[in-house]
């Protein structure tokens, strides 16, 4: 579940469909509520109806896209509930992963992971949600990939298609975007600290889990629906 990163006349025009539907699901082109209709999707993909009907059926399935009864499709907003199911998630099986991960690590995969975090800082200076969220991704999962535990990361692949438009609101929110522990876990890396590496990884997904905690809260204070409860 990788962004797309192969060339469209490379891949089956169904598969190569679905992963630019999915990648404008997970990097915030499409915002979570927002409705959009399904001809407008195709026509943003220059792609054919059939294999636009197919992706999204697959994404639905996947729980990253609603289909509405008038031919048109939204990201799911995330509930209380299913915010705190999906941190509880992710912080059981990220953290194993960087541990895992810390052991197969090279100076030259550690040199990989710096330059996607750095390209994550020219994102971020320039204000990219898609270039963010885009970074962002890449950057755990250039760390996950080196833990030979394809079964750990798949799962975790599935759980951040659901999470990830939600972090729009670190970009978002207040105009700014929030610290990230990525020099943390880069220094535990070249240091071959995996407690620490751990201790970052944890940190950093904590920091993404609050911020969208606190705009859901904010979101059920102005619709009149009080606070969220308190997490686990």
């Amino acid at each position: 579940m990788a962004p797309t990163d192969h060339a469209p006349g490379k891949l089956p025009e169904h598969e190569a469909t679905y992963r630019r539907l999915r990648d404008m699901v997970m990097f915030g082109e499409l915002e979570p509520g927002q409705k959009v209709t399904i001809q407008g999707i195709t026509a943003t993909l220059g792609a054919g109806m059939t294999p636009v009907r197919e992706a999204i059926r697959r994404l639905t399935a996947e729980g990253a896209l609603i289909l509405h009864e008038n031919r048109r499709v939204s990201v799911p907003r995330l509930t209380p509930s299913q915010v705190e199911e999906l941190a509880f998630a992710r912080l059981a099986l990220e953290p194993r992963l960087a541990a895992l991960a810390m052991e197969r690590l090279t100076p030259a995969g550690i040199d990989r992971i710096e330059s996607l975090d750095q390209a994550l800082d020219v994102a971020i200076a320039a204000g990219e949600t898609r270039g963010y969220l885009a970074g962002n991704y890449r950057f755990h999962f250039a760390l996950y990939d080196v833990a030979g535990a394809p079964i750990l990361t798949s799962l975790t692949q599935s759980l951040w298609l659901r999470f990830a438009p939600s972090l729009r609101v670190v970009m978002t929110s207040d105009g700014a975007i929030g610290p990230d522990l990525h020099k943390e876990a880069l220094s535990a890396m070249r240091a071959g600290d995996g407690r620490a590496l751990v201790s970052a990884i944890e940190g950093d997904i904590r920091q993404g889990i609050d911020r969208v905690r606190a705009d859901l809260h904010q979101a059920l204070l102005r619709a009149g629906r009080g606070a969220l409860p308190p997490s686990a």
